[in-house]
């Protein structure tokens, strides 16, 4: 698929996330009410994929398993997005933790020709030891992508350079690896922990 079709297929997506969270804001019967996010009414299993953590071992379906997975892909080149989100879900880990919940945070790079383990590893210790960086080859990365409905696009840029868009949103997985939620960006803390704390809380 050439970049113009990732770019048009990336927007697609990005606009189905708006227009599904306005239709579904109220969630499944019984679901918290959210204030930054939206509940799916038919959660899904998030499965066949195999990508590499950023301690080179390899991640999949399983480890989805461990625990609540708050779950988004980017880069470690990105100049604003990743690194401000990564600082908030920082706070929002600090919070759920002192409330006694756990959560992991999962960053996946997009990005793999730069983003060796040995990069994520580096890049994710700046932001705490509750976030796992992810990667893998791009037919995997295209797989698990799908799964969450994201989408993502290498933009090629002058000299050789390039940059990644990609879908901006959190993806919310629980314990039975399946995908029940999403957030939108902005990102506010407060917000954040509330709505996880309900549905955490709430399992």
């Amino acid at each position: 698929m050439n970049w113009v079709k990732r770019l048009f297929l990336l927007v697609i997506l990005c606009a189905a996330s708006v227009v599904a969270l306005l239709l579904f804001q109220s969630g499944p019967p019984g679901a918290p009410e959210l204030r930054a996010g939206v509940a799916l009414e038919a959660p899904r299993v998030v499965d066949g994929f195999e990508l590499v953590d950023h301690n080179g071992v390899a991640f999949g379906p399983d480890n989805l398993r461990n625990g609540w997975n708050l779950i988004f892909i980017g880069f470690s080149h990105c100049p604003d997005v990743c690194p401000a989100t990564l600082h908030v879900l920082g706070r929002v880990d600090e919070r759920l933790r002192d409330q006694g919940r756990a959560l992991n945070t999962v960053f996946v790079s997009v990005d793999p020709e730069r983003d060796t383990p040995e990069v994520l590893s580096e890049y994710v210790g700046h932001f705490g030891d509750h976030v796992a960086g992810v990667t893998g080859a791009h037919d995997q990365l295209e797989v698990f992508s799908s799964r969450l409905d994201f989408a993502y696009v290498r933009v090629p840029g002058s000299a050789g350079r390039y940059t990644v868009d990609h879908s901006g949103a959190l993806a919310l997985v629980d314990p039975r690896a399946r995908l029940v939620g999403y957030f939108l960006p902005p990102f506010d803390a407060d917000a954040l922990t509330d709505d996880l704390s309900a549905v955490i809380g709430g399992y």
